[in-house]
């Protein structure tokens, strides 16, 4: 019996040394890095039309996150950031050759926003990727930064660092890596084809899905149709003060969702001044989207009408009713 005893401690000890090595290891390591791509022949001609055209995807995905505290993109603080991924900051993607973007070439900056793998091979796990972007927006994206728009000129004013905390280390040595380079082309699909117009708008450019599915850590960016409660709402995000605010169900279930709250008309206007059929107003950190077309958000009402219903009752806290947009 005694024999029985001594055995078990030692597997139990055993095993705890274990855990505390790779628990220590990982903390040690932090963040892993990769070895990066080179595309020499990835070029980017900077015309009015991309500057325009990066300019509006900008507007939906850059600005609001790296504003720093005047009009250029300095970075700051991610006050909305789940609290669970440490201390996240924004970084600087202004001109600037020192503590900004200004030496990256167009190919750098390509491979990053598609793989989240920075030009020294260090990897970015939390800030948004687009492996499924048109080749063209991603160009236009790249051109803007270039351009002598105000928002990206030269600045050396620079948030701090990012701290990861213990569960992004974890995450990033085991199942949070980086997404694979794009092997074919990635077109936009012909506009007159709604449903799929609709669909890249909401989940290749301006990725909808990412907020209004169940959690930011269950999300599917390469095949965004099979992340957990896709578009069924209830992530658990936060406003800039703090507060729980899930995001609504979106899917066009009856009861839970928008299927008999929102027509074409109601969902564009809702989506682009923030203003519900019933009088409201949206809250952050859903903001107005302006850039963004009617032809475009009709589209994407109904490419949702096209997806699986969820029956998701996302209650909103600080009012005790239902989420709406």
């Amino acid at each position: 019996m005694k024999k029985a005893i001594r055995i078990v401690l030692w597997i139990i000890g055993l095993v705890a040394v274990i855990i505390f090595g790779i628990v220590g290891y990982i903390a040690g390591r932090g963040v892993p890095s990769y070895e990066t791509q080179k595309l020499p022949d990835y070029h980017v001609d900077v015309t009015p039309a991309r500057i325009e055209r990066g300019a509006k995807i900008a507007q939906l995905l850059c600005i609001q996150c790296h504003r720093g505290e005047g009009a250029q993109l300095t970075g700051k603080l991610i006050a909305d950031a789940p609290k669970d991924f440490g201390q996240i900051y924004s970084a600087n993607i202004t001109q600037d050759k020192e503590a900004g973007i200004g030496t990256w070439t167009d190919g750098e900056l390509a491979f990053f926003l598609r793989t989240g793998i920075q030009r020294d091979g260090s990897y970015n796990p939390l800030m948004p990727k687009f492996p499924n972007m048109a080749d063209e927006d991603l160009k236009s994206v790249i051109a803007w930064l270039h351009s002598d728009r105000i928002e990206v000129q030269p600045s050396k004013e620079e948030a701090p660092k990012t701290e990861y905390n213990f569960l992004i280390k974890a995450l990033t040595n085991t199942v949070m890596k980086p997404y694979p380079y794009p092997q074919k082309a990635i077109t936009i699909p012909d506009s007159t084809d709604r449903v799929a117009f609709g669909r890249y708008i909401a989940n290749g450019m301006v990725g909808c899905y990412a907020c209004h599915s169940a959690d930011f850590k269950a999300l599917n960016d390469i095949e965004p149709e099979k992340s957990l409660g896709f578009y069924g709402g209830g992530n658990p995000m936060l406003n800039l003060e703090g507060k729980l605010v899930p995001s609504a169900n979106i899917t066009f279930d009856d009861e839970t969702g928008i299927g008999k709250k929102y027509t074409e008309e109601q969902f564009i206007k809702v989506v682009k001044q923030g203003a519900r059929p019933d009088g409201s107003v949206t809250r952050y950190p859903m903001v107005p989207h302006i850039t963004l077309t009617d032809y475009e958000v009709g589209s994407i009402y109904q490419y949702l009408r096209t997806i699986p219903k969820i029956r998701n009752k996302v209650v909103d806290p600080e009012t005790g009713v239902i989420a709406q947009k």
